[in-house]
């Protein structure tokens, strides 16, 4: 026997085991390593065992018919669509690394049941089982070694180290990998102890004679060989460790290997299985590495090695940015939430309680006056002034980084020619509303809002972010007065975000804190007005959820006007909604006060409306004519960083206040908006992963009383491809029609559908295209469900005709595995039955049904064949409830890509044919590009120039910028001083938006002698 295992000896005889190990372990191991070198080496043996197999028996048992081709197309072509948008990616949520796990299982459980794999030689059956039994076993092992490991640390046997709990994760992980390495061996190895009767001169060849010229067509010969050059591998390098008398102590816990004789066997096996060495190999090497590391301490000691520590540190030097909103995510606590305060705003707070007013009332009771306040003068005596206006922000960290990053450069260099050289930043900066989404609470605020602007332009030393402003302005100790400060300043209004909470995070970080990361924010309330040079005024209005603004403002911003604002002044108003738009899109009328404000009091001083809301950028200027003009400009800017809205559905609008306009630009343009709408139809599943939760139970409430479907033999007796066409729509015909005469819940959820689909079509359509859309709409998904439903049925139905399901009851894999059990893995100990006593027949139970749960076609088979030969009432209701979650595993992997490429069409028809669903069309894509902000200028003549600078790619990777670490600074320093401002630049230089940027807009408004409801001059556009 001794001579047995020194066989083989040559190549694989000088890797030795530690040589190999070493590569499964790290230099300084932790838990969670182990199974991410062991899944490299389980794959490489699987290349290595599946590379050398016979590829011409391989491919000559491929079976030839067409249906069961048609299956497998069918299988992966549905799992592939579902696991595509997981595909390379780690996604936070947990759903990600759920849905590769639950592909995994249910794929291969559906797959092994094919036939082809069968007839290709390879027979999963064994290694599923096998996997099962091993994975329990190594599951138990290990949580009773860390359960007394944490005993041995709880009565101080070991180092205080050891009582970090390992994640149930990690053990999980490892145990899988221990599993499949081990099934991985079994197909191609066995699980042979002795080969016997081998031909003494080879198995005494030398691996090494292919280095030899007189023998290297004897090498070239046994690389042809493939299976041969196996069998050296199995018995060279796994070959049994030795017999089961070596190790006294062992002989009864240990598995056996079987005998492989050229007739019967005589004698019993005493090997020890090479199956169970491997196994105890990877358990030991993980007991092993996990005890040195706990109890004594070297985890602490080395906590990295120089590899990991330049990773993490790498890493470190990356922000953690968050991705855009997913709007149409089923699983989002966030959109929840925020569904919720708007009802609540809606419903409780609006005509009801309203935080303007409560303002207005607190400033009385303090001084008794209300004027004031809202206004600010301290920018009027300058003699030139730049000022910026971005809106929407707070949504995805690229995208609101990087506009961020623009305001906050102390010049924007230019490369056009006909251009300024540079534009200086700011020094003041707008924001009109939406300051975080989706909404107003406080880790959105600070998160979404706070860290991209304080990475761009950071806050003094000296600013918490906790601290509350009771006293405002607060500003350095050596400014006295807000004339004197000289750095940027900030004022915001909110918008229809913002006062989901009835504004109350808005008012708490806004009108009660300081500094929005380097600018200051010296604004008590929601609503202000700022005196600028050369007679120019902004009025920042705070329109709430009523789309207008109250009487405290209407009251305050009139006597203004009456007071302070001179005959001759040019006015900037601001608001969140540019109601000129939406007035016109919805065919409403809306801002009733602000054109009060505008017409009767303003008179023609208001030469420009800002406003976001929209996140896009266009500007609409007035057509000269005879009749009066109260508005010269209407321009919308909501591209500071949320997702993109189209132009093209806005490109018709004409009139406003009784007064002509023309589009004058628009970004993106029209043409470039009506082709990314294309995106809805190849890409909303990818960017809308978890609208699968709702969508997949939908199509399953539709189809629900469908199954099962027990006369489909009539679609496969036709002979021709056309006949069974017919035939299958045919069925689905029928389907449709007992659906309306027969079921209940799929009936019930049809109408509620169809309801909810009527209802989602935007009221600006009639009653009449309302219900035809939506009839439309829902004919289209319950035609896929349908089909869907009948595609499942027919798959089942041919594996029950061809003995490849619901052969042998819900325990078939099971039973099939204990007979091969007992043939290939000799236990004459009584090992198992010594196991079944000791844990009172819970050990093979448990193998049992998992094997049953595991095997969910052959559960949903049976299930479906009691029922067609039965009927329905011979089931119990967990019979019932078990066969029905046994199709939703697999009905759900189908529907998900199907009711997203349906839906999604449905948007893109809708936005590009019928010009609706502008924001549900886009939101769902979340584009972060196409991102922009206005820079004005006040120049020395008092005209106002008006820069638009876009940016059309926003990058995804940043990195430390390096001018921002090495440049000095002081400890008190304020950062706008700063020559660098920004932490973050993008990782290729070239796509920064510092390079990137340019300008897509440009015009300019003069500064006119008498403004009174006059028609003006030609736009001055550049």
């Amino acid at each position: 026997m001794g001579s047995d295992k020194q066989v083989a000896a040559g190549l694989l005889d000088t890797l030795k085991m530690e040589s190999v190990r070493t590569i499964l372990t790290h230099t300084y191991p932790y838990p969670h390593q182990h199974s991410r070198h062991a899944v490299v080496a389980v794959f490489v043996g699987c290349l290595f065992f599946i590379s050398f197999d016979n590829m011409y028996t391989f491919i000559q048992g491929l079976d030839n018919n067409i249906k069961w081709w048609s299956m497998y197309v069918c299988l992966f072509g549905f799992f592939y669509f579902f696991s595509s948008p997981f595909i390379g990616k780690t996604i936070k949520p947990s759903y990600s690394n759920f849905s590769k796990w639950y592909i995994a299982w249910i794929l291969v459980a559906a797959v092994y049941h094919l036939p082809s794999f069968q007839s290709m030689g390879v027979d999963l059956r064994m290694n599923l089982s096998l996997f099962l039994t091993i994975y329990i076993s190594s599951i138990v092992f290990l949580l009773v070694f860390h359960l007394t490991f944490i005993g041995l640390w709880y009565f101080g046997l070991v180092a205080r180290v050891a009582g970090r709990r390992p994640e149930i994760l990690t053990i999980l992980q490892n145990c899988a990998v221990i599993s499949i390495a081990c099934c991985v061996f079994y197909s191609h190895c066995g699980n042979k102890a002795i080969l016997r009767e081998r031909p003494l001169e080879r198995r005494n060849s030398s691996w090494f004679s292919f280095f030899k010229k007189e023998e290297r067509n004897t090498w070239l010969a046994k690389f042809v060989r493939m299976n041969e050059f196996k069998n050296q591998v199995c018995l060279s390098w796994f070959a049994p460790v030795g017999s089961a008398s070596d190790y006294p102590l062992l002989s009864k816990w240990v598995i056996y290997g079987e005998l492989a004789c050229s007739g019967p066997c005589a004698e019993s096996s005493d090997e020890i299985s090479p199956i169970y060495s491997l196994w105890a190999t990877f358990m030991g090497l993980y007991i092993a590495n996990y005890v040195v590391e706990r109890s004594t301490g070297w985890a602490l000691t080395h906590p990295l090695s120089v590899n990991e520590y330049e990773k993490l540190k790498k890493k470190q030097l990356k922000p953690d940015f968050l991705d855009m909103v997913p709007w149409y995510s089923g699983t989002s606590a966030d959109l929840f939430k925020t569904v919720f305060d708007l009802l609540v705003s809606v419903t409780v707070f609006l005509g009801r309680f309203d935080m303007r007013m409560m303002q207005a009332s607190m400033k009385s009771a303090q001084d008794g006056s209300q004027e004031g306040d809202p206004l600010f003068d301290h920018f009027s005596e300058k003699d030139e002034f730049w000022f910026d206006f971005m809106a929407d922000t707070g949504d995805g960290w690229n995208s609101s980084y990087a506009i961020a990053r623009l305001l906050a450069q102390p010049s924007i260099q230019l490369k056009s020619g006909d251009l300024p050289p540079y534009l200086p930043r700011g020094d003041l900066l707008l924001i009109g509303g939406d300051l975080a989404y989706p909404n107003p609470s406080a880790f959105s605020y600070e998160r979404r809002f706070f860290c991209p602007f304080e990475y761009a332009l950071q806050p003094p030393t000296w600013y918490k972010d906790d601290h509350i402003a009771v006293k405002k302005p607060e500003l350095p100790a050596e400014v006295s007065d807000l004339k004197q400060y000289v750095g940027p300043q900030c004022f915001l209004i909110p918008g229809n975000h913002d006062w989901f909470d009835g504004l109350h995070t808005f008012m708490r970080y806004i009108c009660h804190k300081s500094w929005l990361g380097g600018w200051l924010m010296p604004q008590k309330r929601s609503y202000f007005a700022l005196q600028l040079p050369r007679g120019w005024w902004i009025f920042g209005l705070d329109l709430a959820l009523h789309g207008d603004i109250d009487v405290y403002q209407f009251k305050f911003f009139s006597e203004l006007i009456t007071t302070k604002v001179g005959c001759n002044d040019s006015v900037i108003i601001m608001t969140h909604e540019p109601n000129w738009l939406l007035d016109w899109y919805w065919n409403e009328s809306s801002g009733k006060n602000i054109g009060h404000l505008i017409r009767d009091h303003l008179n023609g001083r208001c030469k420009l409306r800002l406003a976001g809301d929209l996140h896009h950028y266009m500007r609409h200027s007035y057509v000269p004519s005879d009749k009066p003009v109260y508005v010269q400009h209407l321009l919308v800017n909501g591209c500071g960083g949320a997702f993109l809205h189209p132009t093209h559905v806005f490109a018709n609008f004409r009139k406003f206040y009784g007064t002509q306009y023309e589009l004058k630009a628009a970004y993106p343009t029209c043409e470039d908006s009506s082709r990314i709408a294309l995106g809805n139809i190849l890409k909303f599943r990818k960017k809308n992963w978890q609208f699968d939760f709702i969508g997949g139970i939908i199509y399953f409430v539709l189809a629900f009383s469908m199954f099962p479907q027990c006369d489909l033999n009539h679609i496969l007796r036709e002979d021709s491809f056309s006949c069974r066409v017919r035939s299958f729509f045919i069925a689905v015909w029928d389907a449709f029609l007992y659906l309306l005469g027969h079921s209940y819940v799929s009936l019930v959820g049809v109408i509620v559908l169809l309801i909810v689909a009527v209802s989602f079509v935007p009221s600006k359509m009639s009653r009449k295209r309302r219900a035809i859309i939506g009839l439309l709409h829902v004919s289209a998904h319950l035609s896929a469900a349908l089909i869907l439903m009948l595609l499942l049925e027919l798959g089942v139905e041919m594996c029950i005709r061809h003995k490849l399901l619901a052969t042998s009851g819900y325990h078939t894999l099971y039973q099939w595995y204990r007979q091969v059990e007992s043939e290939h893995f000799p236990d004459p100990t009584g090992l198992r039955a010594r196991l079944e006593q000791w844990t009172f027949g819970l050990y093979p139970a448990c193998i049992k049904y998992l094997m049953s749960a595991f095997d969910i076609p052959e559960v949903m088979a049976v299930t479906r064949s009691n029922i067609c030969n039965k009927g329905m009432q011979s089931l119990s209701r967990g019979g019932a409830a078990i066969y029905y979650a046994s199709i939703f595993l697999y009905f759900w992997v189908f529907t998900t890509p199907v009711v997203s490429l349906v839906f999604g069409s449905y948007l893109y028809i809708c936005i590009n044919w019928l010009h609706i669903h502008f924001d549900e069309a886009f939101s769902s894509l979340r584009i972060a590009n196409y991102k922009a902000f206005t820079r004005f200028h006040i120049n020395c003549h008092g005209d106002l120039e008006v820069f638009t600078l876009a940016v059309d790619k926003v990058p995804k990777e940043w990195k430390l910028d390096p001018q921002w670490d090495e440049e000095t600074r002081q400890p008190q320093e304020l950062s706008h001083r700063r020559m660098h401002p920004s932490k973050w630049r993008a990782t290729v230089a070239h796509h920064d938006p510092l390079a990137t940027v340019r300008v897509v807009d440009r015009f300019v408004i003069r500064c006119t002698e008498n403004s009174y409801l006059q028609s003006n001059g030609p736009v001055h556009s550049g």
